[in-house]
């Protein structure tokens, strides 16, 4: 073998392996910041679903004292129901549309328990309740939780998708099938300022 052959193989060589270092340092990341996306959406579901276990318990206390407000009840009821029903898997994260559908589902939950606490305003009893006081903090409190975990999640998106967009990820990602993440969005309205009367 010559001087000039053996040159050459070793700058193929050199070459070879420096693509395979980047692609495999680039697949290394986007694997990482994937798994960030999916473990931030585990918390996400984790915290729905505490909300979604407290809802029977503050039912069960209201209808306790606010039996004739069945209709109230009911639309609580039924909307838990509905988020029970739905088959949310990790594909959600990956499909605006699917995640748009849970985050209406949950929507309507909110809803649902604010008009509940619209209710509860009615009964002074109920509001000094133990019970009640203890599910409403804890209610409140998984609210917030709610709150943060959905911008962890939309924080470990963006990152994601931030690094699947930077040359030269984009080419590696879309040869590895590594898709953009869907995001959560504000419910339609929540621009507008509400109106308080007195």
């Amino acid at each position: 073998m010559t001087k000039n052959v053996k040159i050459t193989l070793i700058a193929i060589a050199a070459i070879v392996l420096f693509f395979f270092m980047t692609f495999g340092g680039v697949y290394n990341k986007l694997v990482t910041a994937e798994e960030g996306v999916t473990s931030a959406w585990s918390q996400v579901e984790n915290v729905y679903q505490r909300r979604a276990d407290l809802v029977p318990n503050l039912v069960e206390t209201v209808k306790g004292y606010a039996a004739h407000e069945r209709e109230t009840l009911q639309g609580v009821v039924d909307a838990r129901s509905k988020i029970s029903q739905m088959n949310v898997s990790a594909d959600v994260i990956r499909d605006p549309n699917m995640l748009a559908q849970f985050q209406q589902a949950q929507g309507a939950l909110s809803s649902a328990l604010s008009r509940l606490m619209v209710v509860v305003e009615r009964y002074p009893d109920l509001k000094a309740s133990q019970n009640f006081l203890a599910l409403q903090t804890q209610l409140e409190g998984t609210e917030n939780r709610i709150t943060v975990e959905r911008k962890r999640f939309n924080d470990a998106a963006r990152e994601f998708n931030t690094l699947r967009r930077v040359f030269p990820n984009v080419f590696i990602a879309r040869m590895m099938g590594f898709g953009e993440k869907a995001y959560f969005t504000a419910t339609e309205g929540a621009a507008q300022v509400p109106t308080v009367q007195f």
